[in-house]
């Protein structure tokens, strides 16, 4: 992290990692690192079992359209038979015959029909029932059926592109944290230098203090100058170390493993796809593709409510076996009676209270809103690249200018060393070229990874990181 604020995610350099109970060791490049993360951060797993369940949500689809087979067997006792009551039609059948035949009763009287013969209760069937079938059911038609078949690919489709839209956030972050890691070397290089650097200034003032050319005060400021770059590597360094805690927890990666930085980076790496083609850079962009993809589910989901106003038809048909028997006893000899059909069903809409129509409305305001969204989402993108050009070629031009001020420092502290060793400098002049040096190396610094977080936001703009 730089000493001077800069917005560092965070840094870290190979060289700083160190832990007793490391169990593992990774050296990795950054895309190493973007590959490591894409099988091992939770989110990005997550987004991969999204794939797996839509495959298993497009087999319950499939399902619908395919045969649905069903087979049952039952046995049913009846401990009291049920008692049906129905009229009394034998008495009705009885006095019609000896009415027509005209016969006569003791009285001598012909029979007379009765107006009301009652009823007759009885017990119909056997205590024990067993039957044994198999049922086949086949949709021939169903829109929204039909249109979900149709929409398996898009579906599949929609959680790929949340995959990649996942992994395009991780990369980001990855990148910038990486290379961020990768440059905090030239900062620990830069605090190395400057220790040496005053170590020998204060060993040749020790010198002149002795032949008494100087005071004890000039040789006891360069230990607390030197104290205080020492306190700032180790705090530089300490900012290295937990930064490859966080690179790690975005890759996923065990926090006792060792990971080794293996790419290298240069300004003129930095500085390369400055004038990258960024016309319509939102068609490469992983969010645009996206939502291309929910445009066509909406496009689907409309086209579903206007086929539910189609009639569904489906085709039935069974065959059972069954049996009754006084004893429990389908497994001896005895008849089993066949029952089959075929049927033919088809369900016609008539009136459902305008709900489909309510369904079909709402679903063009859904695709409304995603045109919308879309249409923002390129507006949008269009600024970013822009932007992020402008703070490209900005930190670009900035970090030339720190490098030169940097070295113009360096020149000036020699320069001011020289005179002091030869005794015509002062400590307050020698102190004053160290402190421009410092501000300067910090300055670039600070450049340095402004430069690389902006291009990495260039590249991310344009769609080509």
């Amino acid at each position: 992290m730089l000493v001077s604020g800069t917005n560092l995610i965070v840094a870290t350099a190979a060289f700083a990692q160190t832990t007793a109970t490391t169990r593992n060791t990774h050296m990795f490049s950054a895309q190493q690192c973007v590959a490591y993360a894409a099988k091992n951060n939770a989110q990005v797993k997550n987004a991969l079992l999204g794939i797996q369940i839509q495959e298993q949500t497009n087999r319950t689809i499939t399902a619908a359209a395919m045969p649905q087979i069903n087979g049952s067997v039952g046995a049913t006792h009846y401990l009291d038979v049920p008692v049906q009551s129905f009229p009394n039609f034998i008495a009705a059948a009885t006095y019609g015959v000896l009415s027509k035949e005209g016969v006569k009763n003791g009285s001598g009287q012909t029979i007379a029909v009765p107006s009301d013969f009652g009823f007759v209760q009885a017990q119909f069937g056997t205590k024990y029932n067993a039957n044994a079938g198999i049922s086949v059911q086949q949709l021939l038609f169903d829109g929204q059926v039909f249109v979900g078949l149709q929409a398996r690919a898009a579906s599949l489709e929609y959680q790929r592109k949340n995959v990649e839209v996942t992994e395009e956030a991780i990369k980001v972050n990855i990148y910038k944290i990486y290379y961020q890691l990768v440059l905090s070397k030239t900062q620990i290089d830069l605090l190395n230098a400057n220790i040496s650097r005053l170590e020998k200034l204060r060993h040749d003032a020790a010198e002149l203090y002795k032949n008494g050319f100087v005071e004890k005060l000039d040789v006891d400021k360069l230990n607390v100058q030197i104290a205080n770059l020492q306190t700032e590597k180790q705090k530089a360094l300490n900012s290295i170390t937990i930064g490859y805690l966080g690179l790690k927890t975005l890759m996923g990666m065990p926090i006792k493993d060792s990971l080794v930085l293996t790419d290298a980076i240069t300004e003129n790496d930095i500085k390369t796809g400055l004038l990258s083609d960024t016309s319509k850079a939102y068609l490469n962009r992983k969010e645009y593709q996206y939502l291309q993809v929910v445009r066509k589910l909406n496009e689907y989901n409309i086209k579903r409510y206007k086929l539910s106003y189609i009639p569904t038809i489906a085709l039935s048909a069974s065959y059972s076996k069954q049996a009754q028997r006084n004893k429990f006893d389908f497994f001896n000899k005895g008849d089993w009676f066949t029952a089959s059909l075929i049927g033919l069903n088809m369900s016609v809409p008539i009136f459902d209270g305008f709900s489909k129509d309510s369904k079909i409305k709402q679903s063009k305001l859904e695709l409304q809103q995603t045109d919308n969204t879309i249409d923002n989402l390129k507006l949008s993108i269009d600024n970013e690249t822009e932007r992020a050009n402008i703070s490209f070629q900005s930190a670009i031009a900035t970090l030339d200018f720190q490098k030169k001020n940097m070295q113009l420092s360096e020149s000036v502290y020699n320069q001011t060393k020289k005179k002091y060793e030869v005794g015509t400098g002062s400590n307050t002049e020698i102190t004053a070229a160290q402190t421009d040096l410092k501000t300067a190396q910090t300055n670039y610094i600070a450049a340095l990874y402004d430069a690389i977080i902006a291009k990495v936001d260039y590249l991310k703009a344009i769609g080509k990181l």
